[in-house]
């Protein structure tokens, strides 16, 4: 008998994606797994949908809504399995995306959360922008992708088909072994959505374990669901969390000047916003500064509880850029993850052998 898995869908208002998407997890060719839907308080009829429709799956009916974060952890509560699987319900997945997941965790036993190949679904053939083949970082924690530099998105071609640890896995489609968060938590509370894998991943590879991308198994990701991309409230929980996640996770000596460093950044970043005409995101990127000096004492509280003992002496090494990747894309024009110098501990993985 394969591990058991439970497959973790949160939805909001998503009555349309749970429609299209549902039937394809529904399908997955995995001979030991169950489906829960996690509702925040959904008014278009969801619940109704998922009643009538399928009901072969699990829902639990929070009635309100806990984001992202909330929501996943309150859901994650009920798993009785070594294994689940948390998937946006704007994901189509390949029938069979779980299985060499599962046999990928089962052959790394120090894996926290691997992740699959997330390709966009409104361009088959590209990778998408949250996630793309694995999730690495720079020297002042900006987030890239193989496959995704900035809003630089490549096709494609099978060039990272090849596993490897990497700095964070998506939470877009990731399986995560239960037993981990059992020891490190999950996702913060106070971030309610965006960044909050990165700093679930940062944690436990401060914690010592691994974090890796597996191409062979494929999801296609439509995004946006919740937030569009030029929405400024993601801008917003994107630069706040970011330097949350920073204070959380780095080497207490680093915490200060890299900090600083991003500070001056974003205010470059707002400059930019000024000459190309918008001046109205401005007030967002205020507004994540003062909640995150606001929140300062609740963050350094949390980093206490997430490191009650051992503190991080240093970033992980697997999957850190050793230099600001920020002005390689926009002032050197590197605009492909092969273009990437400097990469520290790109490690690369077994593949799982492939399933009949």
């Amino acid at each position: 008998m394969k591990p058991a898995v439970t497959v973790i869908v949160l939805n909001y208002n998503g009555r349309a994606f749970l429609e299209k998407f549902l039937p394809f997890l529904l399908h997955t060719r995995y001979e030991n797994y169950k489906i829960v839907v996690a509702d925040n308080g959904s008014l278009d009829g969801s619940l109704t949908l998922l009643r009538t429709r399928f009901p072969e799956v699990t829902v639990l009916d929070f009635g309100e809504n806990l984001g992202f974060t909330r929501g996943n952890n309150k859901a994650i509560e009920s798993v009785d399995t070594p294994y689940y699987a948390l998937v946006n319900s704007d994901i189509e997945v390949d029938p069979d995306w779980l299985s060499p997941l599962v046999l990928m965790m089962e052959q790394q036993p120090n894996a926290a959360a691997i992740q699959p190949k997330i390709k966009a679904w409104h361009s088959r053939n590209t990778f998408e922008y949250a996630g793309a083949s694995g999730g690495f970082l720079d020297w002042l924690a900006y987030p890239f992708c193989r496959g995704r530099i900035f809003a630089s998105v490549e096709e494609d071609r099978g060039q990272y088909d090849e596993p490897c640890e990497v700095a964070w896995a998506s939470g877009a489609c990731v399986l995560i072994r239960k037993s981990v968060t059992d020891r490190i938590g999950l996702f913060e509370p106070e971030f309610f959505a965006h960044m909050e894998e990165i700093d679930f991943c940062w944690r436990a590879k401060n914690y010592g374990y691994q974090v890796i991308v597996c191409p062979q198994s494929t999801v296609w990701h439509v995004g946006g669901g919740t937030l569009s991309q030029d929405n400024p409230k993601k801008l917003y929980l994107n630069l706040r969390n970011s330097l949350m996640c920073m204070v959380l996770n780095l080497p207490g000596h680093q915490i200060i000047p890299k900090v600083f460093l991003r500070l001056v950044l974003d205010g470059v970043f707002s400059l930019k916003l000024l000459a190309q005409g918008k001046a109205k995101t401005i007030p967002w990127v205020l507004k994540a500064h003062f909640h995150f000096y606001a929140r300062i004492p609740y963050t350094l509280k949390r980093r206490k509880h997430y490191y009650p003992e051992a503190r991080p002496t240093s970033m992980p090494v697997s999957g850190i850029l050793q230099r600001l990747i920020i002005f390689r894309h926009f002032l050197l024009g590197v605009n492909t993850f092969k273009e990437v110098q400097g990469l520290s501990g790109y490690t690369p993985v077994s593949s799982p052998p492939k399933t009949s």
